[in-house]
């Protein structure tokens, strides 16, 4: 008997594919394409178990879609620029650039021993040249349809990375790469125009039938819809109004202060005509502009010495004070505080003193309340202030909607709908990053590039002296012979910009430029309109907001400039969120007291624990916990592949759990994929040894059972239930291992199976195929299609009940009637014996699931 020698046939069948170029994706006009495609990974450097789930699930998608006729593009690239290179250049010496690439080739031999089916003549890198550069014409074309722009903004400022970070880029108030406390800071910045998209981005979520729920409410959260009332308060100094955006305008009554920003201009005003003011204000500005981090800051509070009426009562005066914790760029900066109502405002009415006043009684009624005690304003019915909106009673929607309608009426508010969603900041202040592609001139201002001096490359090596990276800031700006230019417009001495894009960017629109990697535009268009949409997009669900929005808006942005066609606007036509993998933490304690994390090849399991191999002492285990080089509980794929083969690591990943779900990986678990792999390779070389034309028994079962099988195993591919489909395998597997049937039978069930399993474990499925005697590759060989005719039971196993209770069975022709039916039933000895030689009362045949007899 031949042996299976996984890491042999594995070489063996990849090179087969390579030298057939299969997977190399080519437009076909006329014939069915489907694009497949895995959110592409950063170059760390490390392959880890989480990559080889994620891109085997694209895998199985691509490999089943070519086998049922479609042209498939199954690309893949290097997510390349950011942070990570730059620090890894300062703490080493070296450049980004050479970190990045080694690290690409370094992954690149990594994932090829998995055997996915990958078009890798489309690959690359965001920071190749050729891709930035067209970036680079992008953001001109953006500019020119004024879909980017550039203001003074306050800012997110990573001090140690000295950086600006996105509110996204800020988790728990700190830098999301050197966990750095977020200052505010104000630059000039460029800006995406994402906001004029607010309601489109909005309103197409409901479009997205194939993408997770979690994901749509996470964007309809983010992009935050509200209606709710504008207006002024009136000074009583004769200054001008203060404008207000609030969303609980039913809530007036109880108001309490008008709050304004630190960068709101009455606070620029008085900051600098007053040490005192501009003292604050800077101490406002330590923290980061995100609402986490402004909810968790304490608060803190400036009372300008200004006073406004309230628009219900002139006698009503309330006091202007600075306050931390409001944004400039959200409403109008300004906002009337109600503690009794909102937990914030009254947290800062506590600290200083300020009343807490009930919003839903008359004006003589609004005594102070406890401070203890938030009235409930939404959902609860509450009393309503005739004058004010004429209910006695109203819920919290129906209030707020009545109270904007009666402000409208009166003439002194208006409703407005705004969105939380703000303009995208792009200006990062690093090198390894896109640069922006503007000049600054003296005599002409801001001015694009020319499109002919596309790509504005990143300076690599000047006069053989690498870039010094250890000194903090921007590198850019301190190499003159890169910043300092002639302008494009006048040709007198000029710099360019020396901000790099957010490398959001470079993913916003890195699955069109697949469509035409090489192109000399980003796109061309006829390649983009055969190819486009993605068919189905796989990756993590923590880019729900950021990269997923973001490519959402890209993809309108190019529509636009003539770079996608109509149709595109949705890149993704589906999107599937994977669960992660994850393996028990080993942890010990050492002579510090701090913990001490062992890799799992470092520890042995027995009788219920984990103990150090090296020394025996026992380990305390931390279980499933996500993979993670900081906690050493990640499994080296090579090592995986090097002992089992890669497809026992596929067979694996896709086995244990749905797909959606987070997956464990086990040492037995992987060593009891590779048993029942190697259980079907010698069910093969059986079943190939086999004297042609051996007869059998149950030749039709076996084969009825594959029909079944083949049924089952495509639904749950075509419903990403790849663990179903496996279990329906492993099924199968047992059914044709105990089988009677004849050769010919047990023949075509084998290759049948190797079919089936090809997706999941491609190498053993060519080897089975071969090894059967067939020719070609089963890669490309149509997908098996259900015999309908097979699916149909032949016989079917009824139940007899006698009064009430069951006392046996008969196993009838599917298609027999009912009168036939009753005939067998009757004479079961179970019902000859109940019966006594009577007649029975009643006789009830359901067909096909039970017979009832009455005695």
């Amino acid at each position: 008997m031949s042996r299976y020698a996984a890491t042999k046939i594995e070489e063996k069948w990849q090179k087969a594919w390579d030298e057939a170029g299969i997977f190399e994706a080519k437009r076909i006009p006329g014939k069915e394409k489907y694009y497949v495609l895995e959110m592409f990974p950063y170059p760390s450097g490390k392959l880890h178990m989480g990559h080889v789930r994620n891109y085997t699930m694209g895998d199985v998608v691509a490999r089943y879609k070519m086998s049922t006729g479609h042209n498939v593009l199954h690309p893949m690239g290097w997510d390349a620029f950011g942070m990570p290179a730059e620090n890894a250049a300062m703490a080493s010496g070296g450049h980004p650039k050479d970190w990045t690439y080694a690290n690409i080739d370094a992954m690149k031999e990594q994932m090829k021993p998995l055997g996915l089916s990958l078009d890798w003549s489309r690959e690359f890198a965001t920071c190749d040249e050729d891709y930035y550069g067209q970036q680079q014409a992008l953001f001109l074309d953006f500019l020119d349809k004024g879909l980017v722009y550039r203001k003074n903004a306050v800012v997110n400022w990573d001090p140690v990375d000295m950086t600006v970070l996105a509110n996204e880029q800020v988790e728990g108030g700190r830098g999301w790469r050197s966990g750095a406390l977020v200052e505010r800071r104000e630059l000039t910045q460029w800006f995406f125009k994402i906001s004029d998209y607010s309601e489109e981005l909005l309103s197409a979520l409901d479009g997205l039938d194939n993408w997770p729920a979690k994901v749509r409410l996470m964007q309809e959260n983010w992009i935050g819809k509200s209606r709710g009332l504008q207006f002024g308060f009136e000074r009583t100094d004769g200054g001008d109004p203060i404008d207000v955006y609030t969303t609980r305008p039913d809530t007036l009554m109880g108001a309490s202060f008008v709050g304004i920003s630190p960068d709101h201009p009455i606070a620029k005003e008085l900051e600098a005509k007053s040490a005192e003011v501009a003292e604050f204000v800077a101490q406002c500005r330590k923290g980061g502009t995100t609402e986490e981090a402004i909810e968790t800051a304490e608060k803190l509070g400036y009372d300008t010495g200004i006073r406004v009426k309230h628009p219900l009562n002139p006698d009503w005066e309330l006091p202007v004070w600075i306050a931390n914790f409001i944004l400039m760029d959200y409403g109008t900066g300004a906002i009337f505080a109600c503690p009794a109502h909102d937990q914030r405002d009254l947290d800062f009415c506590r600290k200083y003193d300020l009343p807490v006043k009930n919003a839903f009684f008359t004006l003589e009624d609004a005594t102070p309340v406890a401070n203890e005690a938030l009235v409930p304003a939404k959902s609860e019915k509450v009393r309503w202030v005739d004058h004010f909106a004429g209910l006695t009673e109203a819920t919290g929607e129906e209030a707020i909607n009545t109270t904007v309608d009666f402000a409208e009426k009166a003439g002194w508010g208006e409703g407005v709908t705004k969105y939380r969603l703000r303009d995208w900041g792009l200006s990062r202040q690093r090198y390894w990053g896109c640069p922006i592609p503007v000049v600054h001139c003296a005599d002409c201002g801001v001015v694009p590039e020319k499109k002919e001096n596309l790509p504005i490359a990143l300076p690599y090596d000047e006069d053989g002296k690498a870039i010094d990276f250890s000194v903090p800031g921007n590198p850019l700006d301190r190499h003159p012979s890169w910043r300092d230019c002639a302008c494009p417009a006048c040709g007198k001495p000029a710099r360019r910009e020396t901000d790099t894009m957010d490398t959001f960017v470079d993913s916003s629109w890195y699955f069109s430029r697949f469509t035409a990697p090489h192109a000399k535009t980003p796109t061309i268009l006829p390649e983009a309109e055969y190819w486009m949409n993605v068919d189905q997009y796989i990756g993590g669900v923590e880019h729900a907001i950021l990269h997923l929005l973001y490519a959402r808006f890209f993809s309108r942005a190019m529509k636009i400039c003539g770079h996608l066609p109509d149709g595109c606007e949705e890149p993704f036509d589906a999107l599937f969120t994977q669960g992660m993998v994850t393996h028990a933490i080993y942890q010990s304690t050492g002579a510090n007291g701090r913990p001490v994390y062992h890799y799992p090849e470092e520890v042995e399991l027995r009788d219920g624990g984990a103990f150090l191999k090296e020394s025996g002492a026992e380990v305390k285990i931390i279980p499933s916990a996500k993979m993670s080089k900081s906690k050493n509980n990640v499994v080296d794929p090579l090592s995986i592949i090097s002992s089992y083969g890669a497809d026992t690591a596929r067979w694996f990943v896709l086995s244990d759990s749905p797909p959606e779900r987070d997956v464990e990986w086990t040492a037995s678990g992987a060593e009891a994929s590779y048993k029942h792999l190697n259980r079907v390779w010698n069910l093969c070389d059986k079943i190939a040894a086999m004297e042609p034309g051996t007869a059998g028994q149950g030749d039709e079962d076996l084969l009825r059972e594959m029909h079944k099988t083949i049924r089952d195993v495509t639904l749950g591919i075509e419903s990403f239930g790849f663990n179903a489909s496996i279990a329906r395998l492993y099924g199968f597997t047992n059914t044709l291992a105990k089988s009677k049937a004849g050769q010919a039978a047990q023949k075509q069930a084998i290759m049948v199976l190797a079919q089936l399993m090809s997706p999941m474990v491609p190498h053993l499925a060519e080897d089975i195929w071969a090894h059967q005697g067939r020719t070609g590759l089963v890669t490309t060989a149509p997908w098996p299609v259900a015999d309908e005719a097979m699916l149909v039971e032949a016989s079917v196993t009824l139940p007899i009940q006698i009064n009430g209770k069951r006392r046996g069975e008969i196993t009838v022709a599917a298609d027999l009637d009912k009168a036939e039916v009753e005939k067998i039933a009757l004479a079961h000895e179970a019902v000859q014996k109940a019966l006594n030689g009577g007649a029975p009362k009643k006789v009830i045949v359901v067909p096909g699931r039970i017979v009832n007899v009455v005695a």
